[in-house]
């Protein structure tokens, strides 16, 4: 029984995806929506993920140092650790699972809102499109600046690595920086941006799917948001493990 409900969910996903990935009625009141949302879910996400980028940074340059540094090693393995989980792991999907968490519940209450209170249903009076109108812009604008979020994620850990050199003396800075020089391979850097461009699809589109298909009141949306960012999450997870065999 589980199993269908499963399927019936998914269906009503795919079927909710393609209304949305319909041909905009108005390009003019696409590309405006499509900035805004870019705004909403991108630029307002900024602060945060430098936040929590930095100190996860330092703890993790900390750990290193702490726990893997020996005299049988060399001194610049700290920094190379520490560059490495950035870049392969924690900048794309622990980040993405952070975003799961602000996004997803701000998309998925905003349309349970708008569902619950009939504005849906009167775009669709309207001869409107509402799942284009106002899912694929979403989707577009979390996809467009997510890998710019995750190149600031990994430049500020690098940073928060550097002010426990600086400011905290865990190792030296001329060490940490021969670490994070040590056989960097350029394709790891583009590796996190394409992951995260998926994890930023699965936000955006079932955080959509769970706001926009709400049926009753207030108390439903709320169970509909956290339902989003559940689901995103556990996607997140399993998508993390076969694109990491994929790419790798």
């Amino acid at each position: 029984m589980i199993i269908y409900k499963w399927l019936e969910t998914l269906g009503r996903y795919v079927l909710l995806m393609k209304r949305s990935f319909s041909r905009p009625e108005r390009f003019r009141m696409f590309w405006k929506k499509y900035v805004v949302e870019m705004s909403a879910l991108g630029v307002d996400s900024i602060g945060i993920v430098l936040l929590i980028s930095f100190f996860i940074g330092a703890v993790i340059c900390i750990q290193m140092k702490l726990n893997i540094q020996s005299p049988w090693m060399p001194r610049w393995v700290s920094g190379y650790t520490t560059r490495e989980i950035l870049l392969l792991e924690f900048s794309s999907s622990i980040m993405c699972l952070i975003l799961a968490g602000k996004v997803g519940s701000n998309i998925a209450s905003e349309l349970g809102t708008m569902r619950v209170t009939q504005q849906i249903d009167a775009l669709e009076i309207m001869g409107v499109n509402s799942a284009s109108y106002l899912i694929l812009p979403k989707i577009m604008g979390l996809m467009t600046l997510m890998p710019f979020l995750v190149i600031f994620s990994a430049a500020t850990g690098i940073l928060g690595a550097y002010a426990t050199a600086f400011i905290g003396h865990v190792l030296p800075p001329e060490d940490l920086t021969a670490g994070l020089q040590h056989s960097f391979v350029p394709w790891f850097l583009w590796m996190s941006i394409i992951k995260s461009t998926f994890f930023a699809f699965i936000i955006a589109s079932v955080a959509s799917f769970f706001g926009y298909t709400v049926e009753g009141g207030s108390v439903e949306v709320g169970k509909a948001s956290t339902d989003a960012v559940v689901n995103s999450s556990v996607l997140i997870l399993f998508s993390d493990v076969f694109l990491t065999q994929l790419l790798s």
